[in-house]
């Protein structure tokens, strides 16, 4: 049996190191879907801001920006004939979220006006699903794959990312937000956990924020 996604545009969010790409890998394998994956590797400012925030914040962030809204424009408003649905491993909310943590006041009242204008013609989602990793998990994984400019990541910075996610949820009445916990969660090596996934997001999730644990 066919399995179903009630849903036109889907993003799965995270903190950094969540797995949100490797997540949206695998489903795009199994399903007829409009794959978007975040090009962070063509950010040329990404280095220097781990090496220096306070001088590269907001170039970085203006960068992300305007290359996601972009990236968006092109695909998820595009009527794609030939899929069921797009899937995406980031929203553009993500922009908002990183630069007021990231930014100084008076960047981020002109971060927001840029916000405003671009995302005009960009449409929400109909579910965010959000992998939600303890701190310890997430540096794991950071080391794990690699990438020399995370290495030195400080743990309050993932923290407070982490924070900014939840205080948005908790405000948020018009997209549906599942949170699923990923502490033991292992997709990639797991089948029944991977599956598992699939099955909770036929689920037709209402406005809101939601949480969902896998047990076994």
């Amino acid at each position: 049996m066919k399995i179903k996604i009630p849903y036109k545009y889907i993003c799965v969010e995270g903190n950094i190191g969540a797995g949100k790409t490797s997540l949206c890998e695998m489903l795009a394998n199994d399903f007829s879907c409009n794959l978007i994956l975040e090009e962070f590797a063509e950010n040329p400012f990404l280095e220097y801001f781990y090496k220096d925030p306070a001088r590269y914040a907001f170039t970085v962030e203006l960068f992300f920006l305007t290359e996601r809204q972009k990236q968006l424009q092109a695909t998820v408003t595009q009527n794609e004939l030939f899929s069921d649905f797009s899937l995406a491993d980031y929203s553009l909310i993500k922009s908002m979220l990183f630069a007021r943590q990231n930014l100084q006041a008076e960047e981020f009242k002109l971060f927001q006006k840029i916000f405003n204008t671009l995302s005009q013609q960009i449409p929400r989602p109909d579910l965010i699903l959000y992998l939600h990793r303890p701190i310890d998990n997430l540096k794991q994984h950071i080391t794990d794959r690699g990438r020399s400019y995370e290495m030195n990541m400080d743990v309050n910075y993932l923290e407070a990312v982490q924070n900014s996610y939840f205080d948005f949820f908790k405000t948020q009445t018009i997209i549906p937000v599942l949170v699923l916990d990923a502490e033991h969660l292992d997709f990639i090596n797991n089948p029944r956990h991977y599956e598992e996934i699939k099955r909770i997001l036929t689920q037709k999730f209402q406005p809101g924020l939601h949480h969902q644990r896998i047990l076994f």
